[in-house]
């Protein structure tokens, strides 16, 4: 390690901006452009900012100070409102900013919280916290490296939502709200190619689901889709070692990284893959576009397979209202289910053209193209938490680790 690191408590190394938090009730918040951050992150929208810059957020309080789900510290950037459940700050002119978030990251903080039911990270005991300090030049340059990690990955997001953005907005152009049928009987020019525009009739009919095109019909989602039902694993072969393969269960679905394994190989088991489209069973219901690892298929959770003439971006969008009608509907009074006989009554709009093939050949390469993003995304983040420990302790140069970053990123 270069003699020139030194320990120094994160109260050294900040200026603190508590002060100028404020709260507002839920009732009381209007809605508007600007995040207004908790604890956790962003909770709310609303109309006016209280911060505008570059500083980094520390939870005060939350269950999540010792579990660390998500990060306890995380930046926040541009125009903002922050409650008093995040402890705002800014590295001073020996420290950088994103370093410290990343310091935090690799820092055990548990000796410094307060609460035995709910943990508390006071201002006093927050500027405490020590961490291994180098001179400002080499925190810029680390922050950097692990920086260019994370911003790969925010950009694989962000381009990820958009493409899912604009496939399900020309299912619903296409498939909900009929614009082109619409265009079409009203005499306006349906912005299409014409060999687009050329496959959708000029009429609409009355069916089970109110009005769609002339000559399409109302099917069942087996016509475009089979339904595969997970298994049941025995608690008993579930570990949280390297034996076994990945078991997916419903609490997996919104971060893709199971956190169980087991052994077990079920005759009626089910390997979840990059690109399925994956539903939990119980709770709120919504059907995940997977990319994480494979792995075996719980029994309360289900993949809509796409038939060899379909594709999972025309089976997720055509379920997500079905879902959705079925959670609006459920009576009971704890946990709601989605069981086969709701599938069953799932209903589709079926254009019987080559309406849908068009749909498949542009969206579903989007969606191929948000897999592979989960994908890198995954390994990219695998690295970083790799990275981090080495590079905040001195383990690791910074040259060498820039050496690295460039291979996996260019």
């Amino acid at each position: 390690m270069a003699g020139e690191w030194r320990e120094r408590t994160l109260g050294e190394l900040t200026e603190n901006f508590d002060g100028v938090r404020v709260p507002v009730k839920e009732a009381d918040r209007r809605s508007g452009p600007y995040p207004y951050y908790g604890a956790s992150g962003v909770v709310d929208h609303v109309d006016g900012f209280l911060f505008d810059g570059e500083y980094l957020l520390i939870a005060e309080d939350g269950e999540n100070l010792r579990t660390r789900t998500t990060p306890v510290a995380f930046m926040a950037r541009g125009k903002f409102w922050v409650n008093n459940h995040a402890h705002i700050v800014r590295g001073n002119d020996e420290a950088d900013t994103r370093f410290l978030m990343y310091s935090l990251a690799a820092a055990d903080i548990s000796g410094y919280l307060t609460g035995s039911t709910m943990p508390k990270l006071t201002q006093g005991n927050m500027n405490r916290i020590p961490l291994l300090a180098p001179p400002l030049a080499e925190q810029r340059a680390i922050a950097h490296i692990l920086g260019t990690l994370d911003d790969k990955i925010e950009l694989n997001r962000r381009m990820s939502e958009t493409l899912e953005a604009m496939a399900r907005a020309l299912f619903q152009s296409w498939f909900v709200d009929f614009d082109p049928v619409r265009a079409k009987m009203e005499g306006r020019d349906p912005g299409l190619p014409k060999e687009i525009a050329d496959l959708f009739p000029a009429r609409l009919v009355d069916s089970e689901l109110g009005e769609i095109p002339e000559g399409w019909e109302v099917g069942s989602v087996y016509e475009v889709a089979d339904v595969i039902y997970g298994a049941p694993y025995s608690s008993a072969w579930f570990t949280n070692g390297e034996v076994g393969e990945p078991l997916i269960r419903i609490r997996d679905l919104p971060s893709e990284s199971p956190s169980v394994r087991t052994p077990e190989v079920h005759l009626k088991g089910y390997k979840v893959r990059p690109g399925d489209i994956v539903v939990g069973m119980d709770g709120e219901f919504r059907a995940y576009l997977w990319g994480g690892p494979e792995g075996w298929l719980n029994q309360r959770v289900c993949v809509f397979k796409p038939k060899p003439e379909s594709s999972a971006a025309f089976v997720r969008n055509a379920i997500v209202q079905r879902l959705a009608d079925v959670e609006a509907t459920e009576t009971a009074t704890t946990v709601i289910h989605l069981g086969k006989a709701d599938i069953d009554r799932f209903r589709v709009v079926l254009s019987r053209s080559d309406v849908a093939d068009r749909f498949n050949r542009i969206c579903q390469p989007w969606y191929d193209r948000i897999v592979t993003a989960k994908q890198e995304s995954r390994t990219l983040a695998t690295l970083r938490d790799a990275l981090l420990p080495k590079l905040i302790s001195g383990e690791l140069r910074v040259r060498d680790a820039e050496r690295i970053v460039t291979e996996v990123v260019e």
